[in-house]
C-alpha cells in the first residue's frame, strides 16, 4: 500500500499538468480566433508559443516522456527497415497490374458463362 499512496501525487500531479496543458491549448486557440484583427503572423507566433508550452507541461508527465518514448522507438525501427530498390518496386507493380488484368478477365469470362446459363435456364434472350 505504501508505494500505490507514493504513485498517488505524482499521478494526481501529472493530471494536473495534463489539464494545465489541455488549458495553455484552448487559451492559444481562443486567443488566436478573439484576436482576428491583429497581425496573422504574430497570432501564429502566439499559437506556436502556446503549443510549446503545452508540449513542455505534457513532456514533464509519466505520459508524456512514455510517448515521446514511443515515438524515439518508432523513429529507429524504421530505421532498420530494409527498403526495397526502384527495381524491385518496378517489378513487383508490373506484377500487381498483370495479376490484376488476368483475374479481371478471368471474372468477365465467368461473368459472360454465368450470364449465358442463366438466359439458357430461364429462356430470356
Amino acid at each position: 500500500m505504501a508505494s500505490s499512496r507514493a504513485d498517488m501525487p505524482s499521478s494526481s500531479l501529472d493530471t494536473l499538468k495534463i489539464a494545465g496543458a489541455v488549458a495553455v491549448v484552448i487559451v492559444g486557440l481562443v486567443t488566436f480566433y478573439a484576436f482576428a484583427d491583429q497581425s496573422l503572423l504574430m497570432r501564429v507566433l502566439a499559437l506556436f508559443v502556446a503549443a510549446g508550452v503545452a508540449a513542455s507541461l505534457f513532456y514533464q508527465t509519466d505520459k508524456g516522456r512514455r510517448t515521446v518514448a514511443f515515438f524515439r522507438d518508432a523513429r529507429t525501427e524504421v530505421r532498420k527497415v530494409v527498403w526495397p530498390s526502384r527495381q524491385e518496386t518496378m517489378q513487383t507493380t508490373l506484377t500487381v497490374f498483370v495479376i490484376v488484368i488476368i483475374i479481371g478477365i478471368f471474372l468477365w469470362l465467368f461473368d459472360m458463362l454465368l450470364s449465358g446459363l442463366f438466359k439458357m435456364a430461364t429462356g430470356i434472350g
